[in-house]
């Protein structure tokens, strides 16, 4: 009970000294820069509490759950033997919790309504909804065939360099012909792919099929899908801006 109790205690000091550097720029700039006080303090020190108890908890759960679900997966799928069976899982959890991420869904209808206001597209609210739906199907697609191109990578044991960097040259190119409208959104795009949701799971996914195939690292081996998770989203949106524009 007592070593429970300590733990917990740890833990929530160490949410805590996670977010004191925001806590104090955004101090400092509030009282000695601005020289106002803060508004709503009492607003602001709860919100701030709630935000420590949050990441805590946040924390928690991807130690109790989400790493361990990743890994005990991919343990599981490389032992049935079936190269198309982890591609397809692969690609599942790179589809779900893509268009399950907040970030993105965030982005997404912001990017409809700013395209609405530029007359990009038409002002209708069907056709804001529409952009911003296959704009995340886009972006959820695109991590999908990403994470399934890692897991060949990582039972073949190819360097990951040779992708990223074939990658990047295709974005590059890529960007020369896509439309001004989509450039900007195709690159936020591969951050907001890779947030609350996406990066534990798949992260834990890389790491343990790494470890349940003999001859891999997973330090050499069982990371980089999120970097192709990155990658890959900011190619297949400009591909979507140059089809829908």
């Amino acid at each position: 009970m007592i070593s429970s109790l300590k733990n917990l205690i740890r833990n929530l000091l160490e949410a805590f000294l996670n977010i004191l550097p925001i806590l104090l720029v955004v101090t400092f700039f509030q009282l000695f820069v601005i020289q106002i006080p803060f508004p709503n303090l009492a607003s602001t020190i709860t919100g701030m509490l709630l935000v420590v108890v949050g990441l805590f908890l946040f924390i928690q759960g991807l130690e109790i759950g989400l790493f361990p679900l990743g890994e005990k997966l991919a343990y599981q799928f490389a032992g049935k033997g079936s190269v198309w069976w982890l591609m397809l899982f692969g690609f599942a959890i790179g589809f779900s919790t893509t268009v399950a991420e907040p970030a993105l869904i965030a982005v997404a209808g912001k990017a409809g309504e700013i395209a609405a206001e530029a007359n990009v597209i038409p002002h209708s609210k069907e056709s804001i909804d529409s952009y911003a739906f296959w704009l995340r199907m886009t972006v959820a697609f695109s991590v999908g065939f990403a994470i399934s191109v890692g897991v060949i990578r990582i039972i073949k044991g190819w360097p990951i360099h040779w992708f990223i960097i074939t990658g990047y040259l295709l974005v590059v190119a890529l960007t020369a012909k896509a439309p001004d409208e989509i450039i900007g959104i195709a690159y936020d795009s591969g951050g907001v792919t890779t947030s609350t949701i996406t990066v534990p799971l798949v992260a834990a996914l890389g790491v343990g099929l790494a470890s349940s195939i003999r001859g891999r690292n997973p330090v050499v081996d069982g990371f980089g899908l999120i970097a192709f998770a990155s990658l890959t989203p900011i190619f297949f949106v400009m591909l979507y801006g140059i089809i829908i524009f």
